[in-house]
């Protein structure tokens, strides 16, 4: 028997089918009301002759029926202790509807572990009084997410689909809980892994992510547009992102264009069937599905299609019959070929922040203050008494007064610090963080963490939705701390400023300056996969004409040593 493809092998090599709705199928069997997710234990039959109809349709790739299989959505059923039986559950039928697939049509089927948004939002309060207030922690919807992606991991699913994103900051918890296992699973050695276990031959896993906008302004729920949620979730290198839910096929289109810009991955878009009529059904035709998708391929806007809300196999397979008919010269949406579409930083608040390439255009060795990422740095304790002095008043309205005149006056980051020795740092970063995110006019910029204490860093980032700056990390504490801090910011989806420190102390001069920037810099895109594009270097400036002797080197070797990190570290 051939070698089966993996899953981005068949993304390489085709245009994929997904398939279509659940809870609206489900309720054509005459269940109103129920955990659609606790059917996979309850009446699995019911389940298995759904995937079975899609398979049938001409599907690529199955859903598992895990949209709510974690424990903060099953806590409204008092389900939590069952959250393990439901996503084995859910799996195994997949699985079994795949292998007849390739018993019947001889067709290999991907199961994609459907990871669903949650009711709750990091990114917003449900106290109109307390805007600083979150219904859950950033931590708690982590494990949450944690519990249900291991399960769906040691089943054998070939991707995690994380759906339905509303809230980016919420996609960016169930991908870093994805990273954390994921690295433990490396982690295993493959002998000591149970006899049998699904994880014993530890094929690839993809993750993927799909957004939902939320109307005609092409934003998710949470305020950030669809460039942004793209630059939001790049670290994770998916396999593809995308569209679902929200809106009707022909609605999609826009936001598909504007996403194929920025993603430098495969684009999916799995469309409602219309809007939602007054009874709160769905009136688009399999028929009309497919004509309003005809755009998607022929502007090869998208890698893979399918369907969400009303839509049942007959809508899928329809769509099987369309790339069917596909002529065999077909030329497919090809991805960039890095995840890093630009060589410079790409940033994200509400809204992206890309900066192009300096080019003067009079050909002068000059350039203007619009091609430099302009930071505010008045909301910072150390920097502004004025500042200190409100956070330690709690008037955090006048606090955010500074954070919002700075962005009116063309700060494209906004630098925060709450390091004081009379602050709780991490809860005051926590708290004005949140706050800021219920401002649009402030949030639309990317956040600066700025902090000498990384757990404040890490608190700071699990705050933003958008894809933040860290301020800073260096090797002074040792390598393992650096790799540990590192590793981190890249988990959470931060660009990072690196210092350069080592155990010996600040570098002062060239060479030091060199050595340092070069061994963290083979430690991060080497050892841990960080994408270039997001290491800031902080050369260290020091003093300049002093009159002393000993500083008569400093801005020459500054300079020599800013030239050799353009030119030896891309």
């Amino acid at each position: 028997m051939d070698k089966k493809m993996t899953l981005r092998e068949a993304f390489e090599s085709k245009m994929m089918l997904l398939d279509g709705g659940m809870g609206s199928v489900i309720q054509t069997y005459g269940i109103k009301g129920a955990n659609n997710d606790m059917l996979s234990i309850e009446k699995p039959d019911i389940i298995l002759d759904i995937q079975r109809r899609y398979v049938d349709a001409g599907v690529d790739c199955l859903t598992t029926n895990t949209f709510s299989s974690q424990r903060v959505s099953q806590h409204e059923y008092h389900q939590e202790h069952r959250i393990a039986e439901m996503n084995r559950a859910a799996v195994k039928i997949a699985k079994q509807a795949a292998a007849e697939a390739m018993e019947k049509y001889g067709r290999q089927v991907y199961i994609l572990g459907d990871v669903g948004p949650t009711s709750k939002m990091l990114s917003m309060s449900e106290d109109v009084n307390d805007p600083a207030s979150r219904s859950i922690t950033f931590d708690e919807l982590e494990d949450a997410y944690l519990e249900q992606i291991q399960v769906l991991v040691e089943e054998g699913v070939d991707a995690i689909l994380i759906e339905t994103i509303f809230d980016t900051l919420n996609a960016k918890a169930a991908a870093s809980a994805f990273t954390k296992v994921m690295e433990k699973r490396a982690a295993a050695k493959v002998p000591e892994l149970a006899e049998g276990s699904a994880a014993a031959d530890l094929k690839p896993v993809e993750v993927m992510f799909s957004m939902t906008v939320s109307d005609a302004s092409g934003r998710t729920l949470s305020g950030q547009t669809v460039e942004a949620f793209a630059v939001s979730v790049m670290h994770m290198h998916p396999l593809s992102i995308g569209l679902n839910c929200g809106l009707g096929a022909d609605g999609m289109v826009p936001y598909l264009r504007r996403m194929g810009k920025v993603a430098p991955c495969y684009i999916s878009c799995h469309p409602n069937a219309g809007l939602p009529n007054q009874f709160g059904g769905y009136d688009d035709t399999p028929e009309d599905m497919v004509r309003l998708m005809g755009v998607y391929l022929d502007d090869k806007l998208v890698n893979m299609i399918g369907g969400c809300c009303g839509t049942t196999p007959e809508h899928i397979a329809a769509m099987r019959k369309m790339l069917d008919a596909l002529p065999a010269d077909y030329e497919r949406r090809k991805p960039a070929p890095k995840y890093a579409t630009s060589p410079l930083l790409r940033l994200a608040g509400l809204e992206p922040l890309f900066k192009e390439q300096v080019r003067p255009s009079n050909g002068a060795d000059s350039c203007n203050a619009e091609d430099f990422v302009k930071v505010g740095e008045r909301c910072n304790v150390a920097g502004s008494k004025k500042f200190l002095r409100l956070i330690n008043e709690k008037n955090y309205e006048e606090a955010l007064d500074i954070a919002r005149k700075q962005v009116e006056d063309g700060a494209d980051v906004i630098d925060v610090n709450m390091d004081d020795g009379l602050l709780d740092a991490t809860a005051e970063m926590q708290t004005f963080l949140n706050l800021l995110a219920s401002d649009p006019a402030i949030s639309r910029v990317p956040i600066m963490v700025d902090s000498s204490r990384f757990e404040v860093i890490e608190a700071g980032l699990k705050c933003a939705q958008g894809k933040c700056i860290v301020n800073s990390i260096s090797l002074k504490m040792g390598e393992q701390a650096f790799i540990d801090h590192a590793r981190t910011i890249k988990r959470l989806g931060g660009a990072v400023i690196v210092m350069l420190f080592d155990e010996e102390g600040q570098a002062t001069n060239y060479e030091r300056r060199v050595q340092i920037a070069a061994r963290a810099y083979d430690i991060m895109v080497k050892k841990l996969g960080f994408d270039p594009s997001d290491i800031i270097y902080d050369p260290n400036v020091l003093t300049v004409a002093t009159g002393m002797a000993e500083h008569n080197a400093y801005a020459i070797d500054f300079i020599r040593a800013v030239r050799w990190i353009m030119d030896n570290l891309p």
